[in-house]
């Protein structure tokens, strides 16, 4: 009694706990919480709301900076400069006057040059005494002529100013702003890659919910199917009509069908938390999914008959593999334009003063600046710019050959991606043919055990043939679907294009 109890229970609680949490594939009332999603909305949503895609677009961003900064190499570098220098020991000069012996004896060479630099630096003594001095020896230097030198310049020398320099002629430079505009291109076609994985990610996830609902679906139905079997059989066991054995059977049956349900319900709730974690959606927030496989399995046949060319043109790892060629080319014309010689200009502007004090308000500033060019003509650098050439080119080569392993492994993919879709359809359609016959059998089976012309084992095993051929059905459905998501994936197919 304790097991038809418990049997019975269960009878009443599954069921309803069941149709409580999915009723198919309406949308809830304005009052309800749940968050009821179409395919299409929930692409839309992760496109907007996937962790993945929203570093994607911030790499476009972070290289559309990198390729400004390179832009701003052609312009003057202005930088302000300011210094001060404390002189600990004055330079000393030197005039003729000596003879040979005291290392004065060249002067006579010089005389004619020498005299109007010593009248100018006679001058300059008479009118600023603190700038120049004589040179007084310290007491242990070894000098025979205390007046010999003359101490030049004073303790504290200021300097402040500026400088400009800009390139006029540079060939590597301009391939590299060239290359930087490759750059975000590049990062272009991987936040499209991102999308395009992240639009196959969210439909896997959506299909696999709608077959996880499909098989709690049937599974229930089982359930229910075993529990109206156990009442029948109960029944007759207590006319008499039928044996302990039947009996038993009949809730063995009703026993083995409660854990596919739960396990089907736990699909269900897993799937649903795929979905949102692809979406990037909060885990808590209650979403369910509309449509069925059903639903999917009408335009089966003419998606396959209208699927078009297969090229892979629009393919992003191609692309980029394409994009990745091209920046080497132009890495090597780089490299190649180090042996020509660059033009610089540059410009400075600045003020000097020079004192023994810290008087700031008598210092007296003088200007002083200049313009030039800057010509850098490479003549040698050890091979080192000859064997950076090669290896580029090396690179270059290996990208190539990787180029076209992938384009034969994406032709692989588009021929699996058909054959498995044409088998799906091949396979839905036997499954749906085989479901029709089952589901008729399974009727007259229960017909006849009602009346006793079968046993409870003929049943079963028809039930049984009806869940096989239901799952095949859906099973077929998800098959084609999820391929042809792959195929959309691998020829590129944007879901705004559609």
């Amino acid at each position: 009694m304790c097991v038809r109890k418990l049997v019975l229970l269960l009878a009443l609680l599954v069921p309803a706990l069941a149709r409580a949490q999915y009723q198919g594939t309406e949308r809830p009332s304005q009052g309800d919480s749940v968050l009821v999603l179409t395919l299409d909305d929930a692409i839309k949503i992760a496109l907007s709301e996937n962790t993945s895609v929203k570093v994607a677009d911030m790499e476009i961003q972070r290289q559309q900076y990198a390729r400004k900064g390179t832009y701003a190499a052609l312009f003057p570098q202005v930088n302000g400069t300011g210094s001060y220098q404390r002189t600990i020991k004055k330079q000393v000069m030197y005039m003729g006057g000596g003879d040979d012996s005291e290392g004065g004896g060249s002067s006579s060479m010089f005389s004619g040059i020498l005299e109007p630099i010593e009248w100018y630096l006679n001058q300059l003594i008479a009118q600023h005494p603190g700038a120049i001095q004589p040179y007084v020896p310290e007491p242990s230097q070894e000098t025979s002529d205390n007046s010999g030198g003359i101490a030049v310049g004073r303790l504290n020398t200021w300097s402040a100013g500026i400088n400009a320099s800009m390139p006029l002629v540079n060939a590597q430079l301009w391939e590299n702003i060239s290359l930087s505009a490759d750059q975000v291109e590049l990062a272009v076609e991987k936040a499209r890659e991102s999308r395009l994985g992240t639009v196959t990610s969210v439909k896997q996830a959506y299909f696999a919910i709608l077959l996880a609902k499909e098989v709690f679906e049937v599974y229930k139905q089982v359930y229910e199917n075993a529990v109206e079997n156990f009442r029948q059989t109960e029944m007759k066991y207590n006319v008499q009509k039928a044996t302990q054995l039947d009996l038993t059977r009949a809730k063995s049956n009703v026993a083995a069908s409660i854990p596919d349900v739960y396990n089907a319900e736990s699909s269900v709730m897993l799937a649903l938390w795929q979905l949102k974690a692809v979406m990037g959606l909060d885990l808590e927030r209650e979403i369910d999914v509309a449509g069925s496989l059903e639903d999917f399995s009408q335009t089966m046949f003419r998606d396959l008959n209208e699927g078009g060319e297969m090229g892979l043109e629009r393919n992003t790892s191609l692309r980029q593999l394409d994009m990745q060629a091209r920046q080497l080319a132009k890495t090597i014309r780089m490299q190649q334009y180090a042996y020509i010689p660059s033009l610089n200009l540059s410009f400075a502007y600045s003020f000097n003063a020079m004192t023994d004090n810290f008087k700031f308000s008598e210092y007296r500033w003088t200007p002083y600046s200049y313009v030039g060019l800057s010509l850098s003509i490479p003549i040698f650098s050890g091979g080192q710019r000859y064997y950076t050439i090669k290896q580029t080119r090396v690179q270059a080569d290996e990208l190539a050959l990787q180029r076209e392993n992938t384009e034969r492994q994406l032709r692989i993919s588009i021929r699996q991606s058909l054959s498995t879709m044409e088998t799906a359809m091949k396979t839905y359609d036997t499954a749906r043919d085989a479901q029709g016959t089952a589901q008729k059998a399974y009727d007259i089976a229960a017909k006849s055990y009602q009346l006793g012309k079968s046993t409870l084992t003929d049943l079963n095993n028809t039930e049984l043939t009806l869940i096989q051929t239901k799952l095949q059905a859906m099973q077929a459905v998800y098959n084609f679907v999820i391929a042809k998501a792959t195929l959309e994936q691998t020829l590129g197919y944007d879901f705004a294009e559609k």
